[in-house]
């Protein structure tokens, strides 16, 4: 802190100030200290201490509100001072007197990059004040990079993370093009489980930011502030130095109760019941009203945000039937926010849920909100009666609105005119009733209606056929009211011009009246309607030919005006009704033909006033219909794995009856056979004696087999091997960690294993499969002598209808030093699927380490194996048939160190992708053949026979898969290619 010796002679500069009775003197004595310093600063020589001592000086005058200019050099000199107190006056000094786009703010980048870089916190956070509070885009290019460096720093303070984080958030907010958002993502999440809860608090404010625009980046973070709401809400693990007023730290929960709001709805199972718990508690915490003001607010902003996300996830679970009730209680109670908070969150729950009965009782207590003292609580009552609106309450609705619009604020008179008109046309039961409606909205709201509510109308009666000669009359009557105001008169002479002449003949109606009460409001009335009234009257021409010398004279007059457009409308008019030819005036003036139908401008209109907010919204003012066009644009292109699209001829092309369950229990092999019959036996395939396998072509091959053969056979094995490398030959949307797919390779068959090692990280694997279900233990074994911190695992599943992969609760975020966690996945094979499921993960160890790997969960794990006969077996080869339910390759193998095929690798290998290995059916011992049957949730069950036929001379191998899906013998012969062929 600056001595109070040192800056004596601020201290009575200040006191002189604050002695001067009037504005000149104190002028006088600040031109004197101004004069001083300046010549001061142009002798030179001065120290950082005088410096420091003058620029204090100059910085109490600017912030008196005197321009200043002298010194600028002086405090961009003072921020490069060793000492703290020189240098922050330097910084304040380029924070109060310095704009972003100043020149001088160029010169300090260089410092302000040097005092991040330091290891001082005192001077880290100096820097992170002054781009904060600068933040010109300049500087926000040069010094983002530096700021995040800060922030993901092992090395950094929790302040000086938290300030980190709030600059990132200050420099986005302000120039969103020069941070690296989706790129920095992964990293910044990874604070979100700091333990420090003040630097998770920051963090989570600028997540909130950043993924609003970046929700697929981002998209971690939804698992981790679930995880963070259960542990305060449901575990209680927080300090005693977060607890405000017995609520643990309600910041940080309503910013992730926010924050998952911007996501749809998880389809995770476990974060869905996770969720649940936590909303429920947070409910069941608020049962009873505090006394203590600080902890009822406290308890408010997280019961209300809680209420908020139930919502979005499911508008018929049982919390939000319970917080329905609670908000009947809020929008009447005595406090002032409560009633704005019940109001505006029963305005989301009618937004989005599909019945309004529940909110409908309310009615009454709502529509009195919109007389409270309050215009705040009367906003948000407008918005609720605008979002429960439906045909049976609209009539009652609209005209409460009617009724308050001639009382309501001039604040709110425009958006109550939009939402009437939209109430009106959306809900309207009668079409008189919407004409009525809406004149009546022109007359009394006046200059608050808006362009497009009279031309909405005019759209609507010009589209509906039996509205128009309603409308005619109607409209003729609110013209004789003596307050009409001028849009209405813009409807009547549209409306009176094209169908004036369906009413001409009521008594009272005739044409001289229509025109003596439309012309009356001529002279009163603007430029632009003045023009319009010009367009009826040239239409009466036609329509009201006794009327038309009154309607030329109108012409002849309006020729002579100074305004350009009326006179050309005038002059043209009277042009064409002086011609003699009639058919011309017929053709010009003919009826406007229906318009377009297209989106209500109002509504757009609407959605834009309301969207302008700081964050994106959650929900929009409405009905149900309006929120899920919004979602869907916003969710637009969310999710990066996407369902794949099946090309129909891929599906099971066989008979209904394969699809039965079997007729009676019995064995695996009576599944197979059920599964198998019903096939038309006339499939075209290769006609099998009973005794194929002796006959097949490879088994024939010997060392005579010519060379060219050889030379044929042995580039298209190599092609066989290339394209099934890996168990699938299809790619994931995410690159693998370089060298994992080593290990997989050996679980294609195994159940239990390694599934990926590096010098900090074992990832070992224990699995098992019965049926359509599979159940996978995962263990993360940390191999370092400090802990892994943000531990994350995540998987993405590239179809998800076809393979279901849960995590039945979330990973922990913390491995201690040279220790093991378990986590449990299961599994539900429902369809015919290509791609394994995708492992992600993420862990702190210094820097941030990221591992892909595929998970071992092929479709092979899901086959049971069967023992079949010879005759069996045979049998059902051939029904199967050929191509394509037969799928075939060669491919290369390598013999064993005795020059012999190995055969007990090969049976292990078909034994462990679960087919059952049947001995005695091929005479030759070499060859494999198998059976089983491949259990789908959804998909039934399909039968499966695999037949493996070595050559020790050439090196090859073929096999043979036949099932009754072509599809999966595609894919099962790529798993075990994989397996068998020559890596």
């Amino acid at each position: 802190m600056v001595g109070k010796e040192e800056m004596r002679g601020l201290t009575q500069y200040i006191a002189d100030l604050r002695a001067c009775r009037v504005r000149e003197l104190e002028e006088k004595r600040i031109n004197k200290e101004m004069a001083h310093i300046r010549q001061k600063f142009k002798e030179g020589n001065l120290d950082g201490r005088q410096k420091k001592k003058y620029i204090s000086k100059i910085i109490f005058t600017s912030i008196l509100g005197y321009n200043v200019d002298v010194g600028h050099m002086e405090a961009v000199n003072l921020i490069s001072s060793p000492k703290y107190s020189e240098k922050q006056i330097g910084y304040l000094a380029l924070t109060l007197l310095m704009h972003e786009n100043s020149d001088l703010v160029r010169l300090v980048v260089n410092s302000i990059r040097k005092d991040l870089d330091e290891m001082s916190e005192m001077n880290n956070c100096l820097a992170l004040h002054a781009i904060a509070n600068i933040g010109g885009a300049e500087m926000a290019e040069a010094l983002a990079g530096d700021v995040h460096r800060l922030l993901i720093s092992p090395t950094s303070r929790s302040f000086v993370k938290k300030k980190a984080a709030l600059t990132l958030l200050r420099l986005y907010r302000k120039h969103p093009e020069v941070i690296p958002a989706a790129e920095w993502a992964l990293r910044i999440v990874s604070i979100m489980d700091d333990h420090n809860l003040g630097v998770a608090l920051a963090v989570t404010s600028l997540v909130m930011t950043l993924a609003q625009d970046n929700l697929e980046a981002y998209a971690v973070c939804y698992q981790k502030a679930v995880n963070r709401l259960s542990k305060i809400v449901i575990e209680e693990d927080y300090p005693s130095d977060y607890v405000y007023y017995k609520v643990p730290i309600p910041w940080l929960q309503v910013k992730l109760l926010r924050l998952l709001q911007y996501y749809p709805p998880s389809e995770d199972g476990t974060l869905r019941i996770l969720l649940h718990n936590v909303l429920e508690r947070i409910l069941k915490n608020s049962q009873e009203t505090p006394r203590n003001a600080q902890h009822n607010n406290a308890q408010n902003a997280v019961l209300f945000e809680a209420i908020n996300l139930a919502i979005h996830l499911d508008t018929e679970s049982t919390v939000v039937h319970a917080a329905a009730h609670l908000l009947g209680r809020f929008i009447s109670a005595k406090e002032t926010n409560v009633r704005y908070l019940g109001l505006d969150t029963m305005a989301h729950l009618a937004a989005r849920s599909d019945s309004l009965d529940a909110i409908k009782v309310h009615q009454p207590i709502i529509i009195q909100s919109l007389r409270d003292k309050d215009i705040s609580v009367r906003r948000r009552g407008l918005d609720l009666l605008y979002s429960m609106c439906d045909t049976t309450n609209s009539k009652t609705i609209v005209a409460e609105l009617l009724k308050y619009m001639q009382v309501a604020d001039y604040t709110l008179r425009e958006e109550m005119v939009l939402k009437i008109a939209i109430l009106t046309e959306k809900f309207a039961v009668e079409y008189e009733w919407y004409v009525d409606t809406i004149l009546r909205l022109m007359s009394t709201a006046g200059d608050h209606v808006g362009e497009e509510v009279w031309y909405r109308i005019v759209q609507i009666v010009t589209n509906t056929e039996e509205l128009q000669e309603y409308a005619a009359r109607k409209v003729f009557d609110f013209l004789g009211n003596p307050s009409c105001h001028e849009n209405v008169v813009k409807v009547g002479a549209y409306i009176l011009g094209e169908y004036g002449h369906l009413i001409a003949d009521e008594p009272g109606r005739s044409p001289i009246e229509q025109f003596s009460i439309l012309h009356s409001r001529f002279n009163l009335c603007s430029t632009p309607t003045k023009a319009l009234l010009l367009t009826t009257y040239f239409k009466w021409l036609n329509l009201f030919p006794e009327i038309q010398e009154q309607l030329v004279a109108v012409f002849r007059k309006c020729s002579h005006v100074l305004d350009a457009e009326l006179q050309q409308r005038a002059c043209e008019y009277l042009a064409v009704s002086q011609r003699p030819d009639e058919d011309l005036l017929q053709v010009v003036v003919d009826e406007m033909p229906p318009y377009p139908e297209r989106e209500s401008a109002l509504l757009s209109r609407l959605l834009k006033k309301t969207g302008d907010t700081g964050d994106k919204r959650t929900w929009y003012i409405g009905g149900k219909e309006v929120n899920q066009g919004q979602d869907a644009e916003r969710y637009k292109g969310f999710g990066r794995r996407k369902a794949k699209e099946v090309d129909p001829d891929s599906l099971v092309d066989v008979e209904p009856q394969q699809q039965q369950p079997t007729h009676a229990p019995g064995s695996a092999a009576d599944d197979l056979m059920s599964s198998l019959a019903g096939l038309d036996l006339s499939t075209p395939g290769s006609a099998i004696t009973p005794n194929p396998i002796v006959e097949s072509p490879i088994s024939t091959l010997s060392p005579s087999l010519p060379t060219a053969a050889a030379a044929t056979a042995a580039p298209a094995a190599a092609k066989a091997v290339a394209s099934a490398s890996t168990p699938s030959a299809r790619k994931p949307s995410t690159p693998l960690t370089h060298g994992a797919d080593k290990w997989l390779s050996r679980l294609v068959y195994n159940n239990e294993g390694v599934l990926y090692e590096d010098g900090q990280l074992q990832v070992g694997i224990k699995s098992e499969f019965h049926g359509h279900l599979g159940r996978i233990a995962l263990f993360f074994g940390n191999k370092i002598s400090v802990a892994l911190e943000s531990f994350t695992a995540t998987i993405d599943v590239d179809d998800p209808d076809a393979v279901s992969v849960t995590l039945p609760k979330i990973p922990t975020s913390h491995i201690s030093a040279m220790s093991q966690i378990q986590q449990l996945v299961h599994v539900e094979c429902k369809g015919v699927f290509s791609s394994p499921p995708i492992l992600n993960i993420s862990y702190l160890a210094g820097s941030l380490q990221t591992i892909t790997l595929r998970l071992p969960i092929f479709l092979s794990k899901f086959i049971e194996p069967v023992q079949l006969g010879s005759n069996d077996f045979f049998e059902r080869w051939k029904q199967i048939g050929g191509p394509p339910r037969e799928q075939q390759k060669i491919f290369a193998i390598r013999l064993g160190s005795d020059g012999k095929v190995e055969s007990e690798k090969h049976r292990k290998v078909v034994g462990g992708t679960k087919f059952g290995v049947l001995n005695g059916i091929d005479p030759n011992p070499i060859n494999i053949v198998a059976a089983g049957v491949l259990h789908m949730s959804t998909g039934g069950k399909v039968g499966c026979l695999l037949r493996l036929e070595p050559n020790t001379e050439a090196k090859l191998c073929r096999l043979t898969i036949r099932s009754t899906n072509d599809r999966v013998s595609e894919e099962l012969l790529s798993i075990l290619v994989g397996s068998l062929a020559v890596k």
